[in-house]
């Protein structure tokens, strides 16, 4: 059974340090397992990208 959906809901989302003004906000949300949630913050009910620990090190990595 897929838990994502849920814990997503239930996450506690966080806006980027690294967003700009206006309308380029990220926000960041810690899940289970080591994961990492991103999404729009214009569009909280929109999808949501799932990084796995290591994935989440990379986007870091590739974005700092």
């Amino acid at each position: 059974m897929n838990q994502v959906p849920t814990e997503l809901a239930l996450a506690t989302w966080r806006k980027s340090s690294h967003s700009g003004s206006g309308d380029q906000c990220v926000e960041i949300a810690a899940l289970s397992g080591g994961r990492r949630a991103v999404r729009d913050s214009k569009d909280p009910d929109g999808p949501a990208m799932v990084l796995s620990d290591t994935e989440w090190t990379r986007f870091v990595g590739t974005i700092s």
